[in-house]
């Protein structure tokens, strides 16, 4: 049995099959085998590992992801991320999951799916589906709109996505082909690319069988950066949204991939809530960290301290009436340009909880809804509505954040599961 201990994979078969497996990253020493044909094999091995490390090392522009906003369906479109990026300068954004066959059929139309203001970087597309084919094409449609990195889906529990489309969260069954897809990916574009995954499925949710999803997509394919939902999907009996609730959260399984996995970067992901968590999950050594519903319902709030208390940039003197005044002349120069039109509903939808907790805050929702029904341009539904938020709320910048010190993650980090290990059978039978 081989078992991965912090930097050090390492195990003592006999005195002549002696292995030492450094930094997971399966480069291998130490090789005494008497058995040719598996030192051959293991030496293609560590080629092809090698290989994959280095033609992943790709600069970036941008200062690492240790903040990100979760792709989230009919959530992080293009109008959510230009409110985002007005309040936030550094987290980066992704996009909504777009299904590989989607941009290859709608070839002609693909600014719909992929176009962004160039405000927008750094962001991340993700890509999802289960022919390598259209994943091949979709990534190489994409190239030309200067997405920041190709993120592929591995953690969607949507009956369409994961029944249905047999992709998605479904695809963690199969590492062997969510490596060919990455590496198809990889192949085809110049950007850093990742996976977005859970910890497990259904009944296959055991820290090895996660291990063995790591290790075998990370040794077969340039992919070194896997985000991670810290809860398993169950893809039979409940919802998407009870698939983001009922699962408990298990902190502990991803802590144990930082330690089994050093040469690979990882960012949690799954209930988090606040800035003070965000960096408590960095303190404990998590290398990024992924917030989802609560940065979409209550942004100003969470994306108003990412600068500063994330990234130490100093504090924003940014007001909400400010944001509002740069979201509306976005979102009119949309209505006036766009066709075909959109609607002035979904392009005021992101704005919904920017008011979140604040005085006035309900009858502001309400008087929306009604605006909704008459005003033609976002200019007008603001003067039509904005009488509800008191000046104290409008005019004042964004605070210092709360500081507190919640322990979530160093207790998770106190019941780490047992070290990662693979037969050497397995080892062979990955290579």
């Amino acid at each position: 049995m081989i078992k991965c201990t912090g930097h050090i994979l390492s195990t003592c078969l006999t005195p002549v099959h002696s292995v030492v497996l450094k930094n997971h990253g399966r480069l291998f020493s130490n090789l005494y085998y008497t058995n040719p044909t598996k030192s051959r094999k293991l030496h293609r091995y560590n080629q092809k590992c090698q290989f994959h490390k280095e033609s992943t090392m790709v600069a970036t522009r941008y200062p690492p992801p240790w903040f990100s906003i979760a792709p989230m369906m009919d959530l992080t479109d293009n109008h959510y991320r230009t409110l985002a990026r007005i309040i936030s300068k550094k987290a980066w954004l992704y996009s909504e999951m777009i299904a590989a066959e989607t941009i290859v059929f709608q070839k002609g139309n693909l600014d719909r799916f992929l176009a962004f203001g160039p405000e927008q970087h750094p962001i991340v597309l993700q890509i999802g589906g289960n022919d390598l084919e259209n994943i091949a094409k979709a990534t190489q449609l994409a190239n030309p709109y200067g997405y920041d990195e190709i993120n592929f889906n591995c953690g969607c529990p949507s009956p369409k996505v994961a029944g249905k489309g047999c992709f998605g969260v479904r695809l963690m069954l199969d590492p062997k082909f969510v490596a060919d897809a990455m590496t198809v990916i990889a192949a085809n574009t110049n950007v850093p690319v990742s996976v977005k995954c859970r910890i497990g499925v259904d009944d296959h949710d055991s820290y090895n069988e996660l291990c063995d999803f790591i290790y075998k997509v990370s040794s077969q394919s340039p992919t070194r950066h896997f985000i991670i939902h810290s809860r398993k999907a169950l893809l039979n009996g409940i919802s998407p949204r009870e698939n983001r609730s009922i699962p408990p959260l298990k902190y502990e399984f991803f802590y144990a991939l930082l330690r089994d996995f050093p040469d690979l970067r990882f960012t949690i992901n799954g209930g988090i809530n606040t800035i003070d968590e965000v960096n408590e999950a960095l303190r404990e050594g998590a290398h990024g960290v992924m917030v989802g519903r609560a940065a979409y319902h209550n942004p100003w709030n969470v994306l108003g301290h990412v600068d500063s208390a994330v990234y130490r940039a100093p504090l924003s003197t940014i007001t909400r009436r400010q944001v509002l005044e740069k979201f509306q002349v976005y979102g009119d120069s949309v209505l006036e340009h766009q066709e075909p039109r959109p609607n002035l509903r979904e392009i005021t939808k992101p704005l919904l909880g920017f008011f979140h907790s604040s005085s006035g805050n309900g009858l502001w929702k309400r008087k929306v809804d009604a605006a909704l029904h008459t005003c033609p341009t976002i200019k007008s539904l603001l003067e039509e509505t904005l009488d509800a938020i008191p000046d104290a709320v409008l005019d004042s910048p964004i605070t210092e954040a709360p500081i507190g010190f919640p322990d979530v993650f160093s207790a998770a980090k106190k019941v780490l599961p047992p070290p990662y290990s693979v037969t050497e059978e397995e080892l062979f039978s990955y290579a």
